[in-house]
C-alpha cells in the first residue's frame, strides 16, 4: 500500500463530507483522512495502485484545490 499525500484548500468539515461522497466512490482507496489543523489542511490516502494525478483531478473537478505533496 502507498500512502499519497496532498494539500488541500479543505477547511471546514462541510467540504470533508462532500469530498467523502467523491472519494467513496473510488473502489483502489482503502482508507482516507484530513488533518485540517495542520496549516496544509492535509488530505491522506492509502491506496495499493491509484495516480495522485487521478485524486488532484478528481478534486479540483469539484472546485477543491489539491496538489501532491512530495514523498
Amino acid at each position: 500500500m502507498n500512502i499519497l499525500v496532498f494539500k488541500t484548500s479543505v477547511t471546514r468539515l462541510r467540504q470533508v463530507n462532500r469530498v467523502q461522497t467523491l472519494l467513496s466512490n473510488v473502489k483502489a482507496i482503502a482508507d482516507w483522512n484530513f488533518d485540517l489543523d495542520d496549516c496544509d489542511n492535509i488530505l491522506r490516502i492509502v491506496s495499493a495502485d491509484l495516480s495522485p494525478r487521478y485524486i488532484e483531478n478528481i478534486l479540483q473537478k469539484a472546485g477543491i484545490n489539491c496538489e501532491e505533496l512530495a514523498p
